[in-house]
């Protein structure tokens, strides 16, 4: 700090402990405004002893463009006094200092403008203590000085405008209370800068940052906002432009190990100079650089880039502005100067030229006449007229106005006289707008700065887009990712260890399909649909069901047709020959009826084929349990018509009395009517019902019947087998009845085949899948009918059809029999 003491001498003096620092540029006036700019980009290094005073900052690498920033506060602070409208009859001054980029010279010499740091003699009554020197500062250009300085003099409320720090630091009112600038801050720079990634596609890329406070903060901002946009960083490194080679060199190793082809540069345009020299050496071409606005717009910057390392580089920067006179002030001001005509004369030891003071500026490019860098100068332009209004508005107010410049500064609002409007929000940022910046090469070797693009953070993100690209960009775009797109069908699976944007493509399982690029997920397809071949969307299931139009399908219909057929084939045998003995014997109304439920079993088979609908269902199952029971009852029927006539052949008998045909009748429909009251109750309690099966198969729906109730099935069933077995041993008890009458042992055959189909059908059917269930019922159907009817009936149509000579009353009661009365 600065300590003020007295000096005991003849003329008291106040003496300011410190080495004097006199400003670079300076001019009375009656109000001082000060300016602090990097003059000198760097310094050399000293190593402090502390064991004596340490030598002052020796400031080297002179900077071309900071001067000419100066010359634009000049140029202002000129238009200003020489204005009728603004602060008539008050005259500003100006400090400026050089503060090489260093953040303890600035410092130092934000003390000094506060305070100043000279000798200065006083009278004896006089204070030693006086105000503030300046009533505001501009500059300084970088974000680290600035915050140094804010922090010095944010306690005192000196204002301090700053044209081109940018970190979003500053915009801290609690630490920075004093801060303003006429630039917007990096928070929005680093939002449009990931968002300018996203537009092209660049996921995968690479940073080097400045090491300062504006390049890691302003990286951090970036970071945080590509990853919610799904950019991941390869590397991030840091660089100043005092580190030694070897930092350099270490980072043209990683970029040439990288696998990325974009580089997102935050640096200042000091330390892009210092890289871009190295990147040349070792030709590191063939990268896409993203830029800040600090070196995405520096002629100087693009003039090294000899080796086009930075060709088609993309970046943010001010908008375009203009100011008029001030390029003519600048030329006056070398003019002036130099008190010649100045001009970058190329001469050789053979072509000696020297300045004759009547060359002409005008066309001439150097960088003292380069007004590429408009937008910067006239950010320090805004920067002193706000401080200007602000005086005026404190003049021309009265005594119980406010009296603080900064709170005045931070209510302005005007006006430039190129119309562009100046004002602050509460934390002294402006609006935030850039330009997009592309760099295009033309054939004369000359870089060409194209403004591509507009960013706009001051328009509604709910109505457009804040960032619009209107023209084409001279690159032709890279592919700049770690992992290529997943395309649809597949899914993103991460790679351990990897950033979120290296992923492996993993294709879709079956059932699940992803109709967009870079899927995370897949989606399972809706229980009636399926996945296609390239899972990239749902297609309905096949229906699956026994139709009649599959093999098959058509197999059991014709075989169904083909019994009935042959069922009704012997019917009209039987009816031809029913006067004869054989189709007589043993109750020629029941082998009728026998006939009949044998037609009706083949033809239920059929209701089994075809689409399952409400009432096929119903149909089937009823119309099976009911002409089964009717065939196995008068099947059953026969057999005990057997038994019965032989007992009737006994002396004193009176079986056939119990047991005529009245009787069989009765017998058949009371075991035919307990089945249907059963199929009522199943029908009316829970009946059999269509259903989607999709369990059965995974991309296959199959079309069956559902019971309903599974306790009504099988009680038909069981009913079924419960009259076969009965049928079963009465026709075993009658197998040794004589030979020529014995149709007991066709009806035992019969019922073995009968029982020995039922009893493989329940495993069978069981573990059969879809509609082989109901083809495996169908085959159970059709055996046990064939065999009934072939069993039974064959044999007659044998006898009579090919043996008629035994289809006699005498060979019907058998050798040795007694005979029946004719």
């Amino acid at each position: 700090c600065l300590i003020f003491f007295f000096l005991p001498a003849k003329e008291p003096v106040c003496i300011q402990r410190g080495d004097p620092d006199n400003p670079q540029l300076s001019r009375d006036g009656d109000i001082i405004l000060g300016g602090m700019f990097s003059f000198h980009s760097s310094w050399n290094d000293r190593k402090d002893t502390y064991m004596q005073k340490p030598l002052p900052l020796q400031c080297t690498s002179f900077n071309s463009r900071e001067f000419r920033v100066a010359q634009a506060m000049l140029f202002a602070i000129e238009e200003i006094n020489n204005s009728t409208d603004l602060l008539p009859g008050v005259s500003l001054g100006y400090k400026m200092y050089d503060t090489c980029g260093s953040i303890a010279q600035s410092i130092k010499v934000a003390l000094a403008l506060m305070n100043g740091n000279q000798i200065i003699f006083t009278a004896p009554e006089a204070p030693c203590t006086k105000p503030a020197q300046v009533q505001a500062i501009i500059g300084e250009t970088s974000s680290s000085p600035c915050m140094a300085i804010a922090t010095v003099i944010g306690p005192f409320y000196i204002p301090m405008i700053s044209h081109l720090a940018t970190c979003a630091c500053l915009s801290d009112k609690t630490k920075y209370p004093s801060f303003l600038r006429t630039i917007p801050s990096d928070y929005y720079q680093s939002r449009a800068l990931a968002h300018l990634v996203k537009h092209f596609g660049w996921t995968w890329v690479g940073a080097i940052r400045t090491n300062d406070d504006y390049g890691n903060k302003g990286i951090a901002t970036f970071t945080e906002t590509a990853q919610q946009l799904g950019i991941c960083l390869e590397y991030s490194v840091s660089f100043f432009r005092t580190d030694p080679y070897e930092k350099i060199q270490k980072i043209i190793d990683i970029i040439k190990a990288s696998t990325s082809k974009v580089i997102i540069g935050f640096l200042s345009h000091f330390d892009m100079d210092v890289l871009l020299h190295e990147f040349s050496l070792n030709n590191l071409t063939g990268y896409q650089w993203i830029g800040s606005e600090s070196w995405i717009f520096d002629s100087q910057t693009a003039k090294m880039d000899i080796h086009h390392i930075l060709d088609g580089a993309i970046g943010l920067y001010i908008p375009k502005a203009h100011v008029t006179g001030l390029q003519e002030f600048m030329l006056n001001f070398w003019e002036t100067l130099f008190n010649c005509k100045f001009k970058e004369l190329k001469s050789t030891a053979e072509n000696p030229r020297e300045c004759t003071g009547h060359e002409d500026l005008t066309g001439v490019e150097n960088i003292f006449t380069d007004m590429s860098l408009m937008p910067m100068f006239n950010n320090v332009y805004k920067g002193v007229y706000a401080v200007a209004h602000a005086l005026h508005n404190i003049l021309n107010c009265n005594k119980t106005c406010e009296k603080n410049i900064l709170q005045h500064i931070l209510k302005i609002y005007f006006k430039t006289k190129e119309g562009d409007e100046v004002y602050f929000d509460e934390n002294g940022d402006p609006a935030a707008k850039y330009d997009i910046i592309n760099w295009q090469p033309r054939k004369n070797g000359i870089v060409e700065f194209v403004t591509v693009g507009l960013y706009d953070a001051s328009l509604p993100p709910d109505k457009h887009l804040p960032m619009v690209i209107i023209v084409h960009l001279f690159i032709q775009v890279p592919v700049s990712v770690c992992s290529e797109k997943c395309p649809p069908g597949t899914r993103k699976v991460l790679q351990k260890g990897r950033p979120v944007c290296c992923y492996d493509c993993i294709r879709c399982a079956e059932g699940e399909i992803s109709n967009i690029t870079d899927s995370v997920t897949c989606l399972r397809c809706p229980p009636e649909f399926w996945s296609n071949e390239r899972r990239d969307t749902c297609i309905k299931k096949e229906a699956v069901f026994l139709s009649y139009e599959e093999i098959m399908g058509a197999l059991l219909t014709a075989a169904s047709l083909f019994g009935t057929c042959m069922t009704t084939g012997v019917a009209l045998i039987f009816f031809k020959y029913r006067t004869t003995p054989i189709v007589r014997a043993n109750n020629s109304e029941l082998s009728f009826l026998l006939l009949f439920s044998l037609t009706l079993c083949f033809l239920c088979s059929l209701t089994f084929i075809g689409q399952p609908s409400e009432w096929s269902c119903m149909l089937r199952h009823v119309a099976f349990g009911i002409t089964f029971v009717l065939c196995i009852s008068c099947v059953l029927g026969k057999t005990m018509v057997v038994l019965m006539a032989f007992r009737a052949t006994r002396p004193g008998s009176n079986v056939q009395k119990w047991f005529g045909p009245t009787q069989q009748r009765l017998c058949v429909t009371s075991f035919t009517l307990i089945q249907l009251i059963m199929c009522i109750i199943w029908l009316t309690v829970s009946p059999p019902f269509p259903f989607k099966n999709f369990k059965e198969f995974k991309d296959k729906i199959t079309l069956e019947c559902a019971l309903g109730t599974s306790l009504g099935y099988w009680a038909v069933l069981g009913y079924i087998g419960l009259l076969s077995v009965l049928c079963f041993i009465f026709a075993f008890l009658a197998r040794k009845l004589p030979d020529n009458f014995n149709e007991a042992k066709f009806i035992t055959f019969s019922m073995l085949i009968f029982c020995a189909v039922w009893i493989t059908f329940i495993p069978a059917y069981v573990s059969s899948p879809g509609k082989f269930s109901v083809a495996v019922e169908i085959f159970a159907i059709l055996a046990s009918s064939f065999g009934l009817l072939i069993c039974i009936f064959f044999p007659k149509c044998y006898i009579i059809l090919l043996k008629p000579e035994r289809n006699t009353k005498k060979n019907m009661m058998g050798k040795g029999a007694p005979r029946s009365p004719s």
